[in-house]
């Protein structure tokens, strides 16, 4: 799955591949409890185990993909 977060302030963003392993539901709601907390930092873990920790108070936006079984690949996905 994939996670796209807008940092403010910079017109660059943070992408992070998350393990497949991870629940849709679980990550949303861990997103939602850090973000409670001006001053927290959210954490997430990628699929080769590293973490990366981005400040709560400069996260502009949070896109989160599809589950990795649902991306298609090719001309024909729809």
């Amino acid at each position: 799955m994939d996670v796209r977060i807008g940092i403010t302030q910079t017109a660059k963003e943070l992408d992070v591949e998350l393990d497949a392993a991870v629940g849709r539901e679980e990550l949303l709601a861990d997103i939602e409890r850090a973000l409670a907390d001006a001053d927290g930092v959210l954490w997430l873990t990628d699929k080769r185990g590293r973490r990366v920790g981005v400040p709560t108070a400069k996260v502009a936006y949070i896109e989160v993909g599809p589950d990795s079984e649902d991306r298609r690949v090719g001309f024909g996905a729809r």
